[in-house]
């Protein structure tokens, strides 16, 4: 059934959670989306190189090394050798704390918009969310980009995280 209505709602919605959840975050880290996504990224991933990096976060080699140029002038990471040319990065503590208030304004934001549901609306959302992600993932093919913004202890202090689970289920 095709459900034009629902398909335009989902999008009206999907980009305005996206520009109230980035407004958020870019105030918390006074940095760009795709830099707040480094910085999550990098808390979870410590000591990737420059070029995995970049791919987590969907920029360019070129545009990667800006960015983490950029994060290293306003002492957020750190650079150290990696294997051969590789370059890791890493957080510096103040990288750490950006990152903590960016995550933090980010669950702020999002937690105020689903304040408007009640708890049957909350249950069936996650059950329709997770739905969702799983069918991305088969789209994106890689849950370190879906998920490069996300609270990953938050997706799974109560459950599986979906994004993870078709992840593993490719796999096996």
């Amino acid at each position: 059934m095709h459900d034009a209505r629902l398909e335009n709602l989902l999008g009206a919605a999907a980009l305005a959670i996206n520009d109230v959840m980035l407004a958020d975050v870019h105030g918390a880290g006074a940095v760009s989306g795709s830099s707040a996504a480094a910085l999550v990224t990098l808390m979870e991933s410590p000591g990737i190189s420059v070029t995995d990096l970049g791919k987590r976060v969907r920029l360019t080699q070129s545009a990667a090394v800006r960015m983490v140029d950029s994060l290293a002038a306003a002492g957020l990471v750190g650079r150290s050798p990696g294997a051969g040319r590789l370059v890791s990065v890493n957080l510096t503590p103040s990288g750490r704390d950006t990152a903590d208030r960016i995550l933090a304004a980010r669950a702020r934001s999002l937690a105020e918009l689903v304040s408007a549901l009640d708890d049957a609306e909350r249950e069936a959302m996650t059950s329709l969310l997770a739905k969702l992600l799983a069918r991305l993932y088969g789209e994106i093919g890689d849950s370190n980009v879906l998920c490069r913004l996300c609270d990953r202890a938050g997706c799974t202090r109560s459950a599986v995280c979906p994004v993870g689970q078709a992840e593993r289920d490719r796999k096996a």
